[in-house]
């Protein structure tokens, strides 16, 4: 089993060269910058092979929990899911990413859902078919996978999905928006955390892709941090009328960090300034938000929440407003 696992680190694994700032092309706005960046992607593809290698999934649990700091755990589990699911698929494996999704990945589960995505990406049979993976997920929080899918074009393709607003050819429907909203996570990557950087990109697509932009940009920049409150600030005024769905973004990322246990200064400085509240209660807004959905219609329940969320973060961004202008 040992000799297998290495083989599969050896067949399957990625450089961790391949995370890095210049090999990817990508903005350079400050060293401190790059480094925290650089760092999240180091903790994916640490988690990634740590799952190439484990012999079990609780074991494989243990190890992430016991090796990587807090605060990049999430990243870590996000990259084992997608080599589970990488696994799965190549039938290397059975069952080991809805094993992983029941034990010890469950308090990550948002994050798992996304590996999984990144995992679709690399496997052509599943880019041609992606609602046959769709399918096999949770009804509610599949549409993360499509949002991996689109992180993971905006990483390693963004020449073509950034610059030249490109979609994948088989993504109908709500799946577009979805990766839409991986897409815009990933440019707080690719515009190296420049407020003034993403909101001219973002201008340069279409109209209706705006809003799940910004909501991607809103999750990034709360969840793997590294920016102040002027850039969080200016982040906000860029976002303009598209500021709510930044806001929704931001509540998915602090109820994924509480969700996990690991929440940090920077998410919850993202939240005061984007939401206008700190994280946990806009964590408390996202699971308000979540109860009685409705089953999936011409709307997906997944996108009836996200607008619940984005009504009560313009309701509150209003208010915020009238309370200036009264004073």
């Amino acid at each position: 089993m040992a000799i297998l696992n290495r083989l599969r680190r050896t067949v399957l694994g990625i450089s961790v060269g391949e995370t890095r700032v210049k090999r990817r092309g990508f903005r350079t706005t400050g060293a401190s910058t790059a480094s925290r960046l650089e760092r999240i992607g180091a903790e994916f593809l640490g988690g990634y092979h740590a799952a190439l290698e484990q012999p079990s999934c609780s074991a494989l649990g243990l190890r992430l929990n016991a090796d990587v700091p807090c605060e990049y755990r999430g990243f870590a589990f996000e990259g084992a899911a997608m080599a589970l699911a990488l696994l799965d698929h190549l039938r290397l494996t059975r069952h080991a990413f809805t094993e992983f999704l029941a034990g010890p990945g469950e308090p990550h589960a948002y994050m798992l859902h996304v590996g999984a995505g990144w995992a679709w990406a690399r496997l052509p049979w599943v880019r041609r078919r992606p609602e046959r993976a769709l399918d096999s997920l949770d009804p509610l929080l599949r549409w993360l996978a499509v949002d991996g899918y689109g992180f993971h074009e905006g990483y390693f393709h963004w020449p073509a999905s950034v610059r030249r607003h490109a979609v994948p050819a088989p993504l109908t429907g709500y799946a577009r928006r979805a990766f839409d909203q991986g897409l815009g996570r990933s440019l707080w990557f690719v515009e190296g955390a420049d407020p003034e950087a993403i909101g001219t990109t973002i201008e340069t697509f279409p109209q209706p892709r705006r809003a799940d932009l910004w909501s991607g940009v809103g999750l990034a920049c709360a969840y793997a941090g590294g920016a102040g409150s002027a850039s969080l600030l200016r982040l906000r005024k860029l976002a303009g009328g598209d500021a709510a769905a930044a806001a929704q973004g931001a509540a998915f990322a602090s109820e994924a960090r509480r969700r996990a246990g690991n929440p940090t200064e920077d998410c919850d400085l993202a939240c005061q300034v984007l939401c206008g509240v700190p994280a946990d209660s806009s964590a408390d807004v996202a699971l308000q938000e979540m109860r009685q959905l409705p089953p999936d219609g011409a709307m997906p329940a997944y996108e009836v929440w996200r607008r619940r969320i984005q009504q009560r973060f313009a309701l509150q961004h209003q208010a915020t407003d009238d309370q200036r202008i009264s004073v």
